[in-house]
């Protein structure tokens, strides 16, 4: 029997987006958060981006409704979700309208308590893991030194054991939570002549005698994150405060900034998404020439370029997110992901700027906020010519 106009299937532009990682637990706990951030953290955007400076409330708030710990074992208060759950936490802070927020979520969610649970002993779950997941404590990561970045061979702040002690020399920088943390996953060298053999993690409480918060760095963007400058004095702490193997830190730390840099590509995506429908909005309320802007060739086919390559970063993102969950180790595609979707997030923003005209350029209509924010991705958990180097070299060049 042959089809009928009416029989045939028609496109429905407005359905909401399925993809087959997601469940339907997935969707609901996407409506918690949606709602959460929406009405909870949202209304003190602006404020916290004045004061450059996110409240530490935020912190035992998400860990009350569960969100700190979603693919943590509920043996420490975590869900127990898988790793998909992490993407729609992250997928969800931008509706906050504060990148900072969601970048200080991010580092204590998903770049300094993982080490701990996967490397940690049981002790070390107990009294750091656990009140991180309950928001009692808050985390902060210590890569990044004044001649260390993306190069994280290069790091220098020493590590030398003395007795049943181990005292510790060096300096971290751009370090986010800095300023707020209870403790720090701290890299340090602990065999200068042993190469990526020489790397060894620590947890330090920041209240140690010798950690110094020397200065709140000034940025372009994420104001409402704290970002640090931090000393270490002759910081003495016991080799219970070891994180993981003696001498394999780089390696923990490697792992580590795999998972940060598919969780930076999921959030690069939604804030690339979140800025392309204000501005879609505004497109078709603003009116130019007798009408709105919108209905004009070019600026339609300006929303179809960005269209086209958030959906092309969240299809990488997805697929290589399904690769991680199903214990694949995805350096190469990790790498891609991370790449494209910094790339598109930034050139999203500013193609946005400029439909916005004028108002683009103005701090009330919110664009000019998710480029500066944005912007930091294509430098943080490594550049993208640190990203080309990782690609490139996969394929034996």
């Amino acid at each position: 029997m042959a089809a009928t106009a009416e029989s045939v299937l028609k496109p429905d532009h407005g359905s909401s987006r399925k993809h087959f990682i997601f469940t339907e637990e997935h969707d609901r706990l996407r409506e918690s958060i949606g709602s959460f951030v929406t009405k909870e953290l949202a209304p003190h955007a602006e404020r916290w981006e004045e004061e450059k400076y996110f409240e530490d409330w935020v912190f035992p708030r998400m860990g009350e409704l569960g969100f700190l710990g979603l693919s943590y074992p509920e043996e420490y208060g975590g869900q127990g979700g898988d790793y998909y759950a992490n993407l729609v936490l992250a997928e969800e802070m931008p509706k906050a309208q504060c990148g900072g927020l969601a970048m200080g979520i991010a580092v204590h969610t998903d770049m300094a308590t993982p080490p701990i649970h996967l490397f940690g002993t049981e002790e070390q779950k107990q009294n750091y893991l656990a009140p991180c997941i309950r928001g009692e404590k808050i985390s902060s990561i210590g890569i990044t030194e004044p001649d260390a970045g993306s190069d994280v061979a290069g790091i220098k702040t020493r590590a030398v054991r003395d007795g049943d002690d181990w005292v510790i020399n060096g300096s971290k920088t751009y370090i986010t939570n800095g300023h707020r943390s209870d403790f720090i996953v701290l890299v340090t060298k602990t065999d200068p002549d042993a190469g990526y053999d020489g790397f060894t993690l620590f947890l330090v409480d920041m209240d140690t005698e010798g950690v110094i918060r020397e200065k709140k760095l000034e940025k372009l963007g994420m104001h409402a994150s704290d970002t640090a400058l931090l000393a270490f004095q002759d910081v003495r702490v016991p080799n219970e405060a070891v994180l993981g193997e003696i001498g394999k830190g780089f390696y923990h730390i490697m792992w580590e900034l795999q998972g940060e840099r598919l969780i930076g590509a999921a959030g690069c995506v939604a804030g690339a998404q979140y800025c392309f429908d204000k501005t879609l909005q505004y497109a078709g309320e603003r009116t130019a020439f007798g009408r709105p802007i919108g209905k004009f060739q070019v600026q339609r086919h300006k929303f179809a370029e960005m269209a086209t390559k958030i959906e092309a970063a969240r299809q990488m993102v997805y697929t290589t997110a399904w690769r991680f969950q199903n214990g694949e180790y995805p350096v190469r595609e990790i790498s891609m992901a991370k790449l494209y979707a910094s790339r598109i997030a930034v050139e999203v923003a500013d193609e946005c700027i400029q439909i916005h005209g004028g108002a683009g350029y103005m701090r009330e209509y919110g664009v000019e906020r998710v480029w500066r924010d944005m912007r930091l991705n294509r430098i943080g958990a490594g550049t993208d010519e640190v990203m080309l180097e990782v690609i490139g070299k996969s394929y034996g060049l």
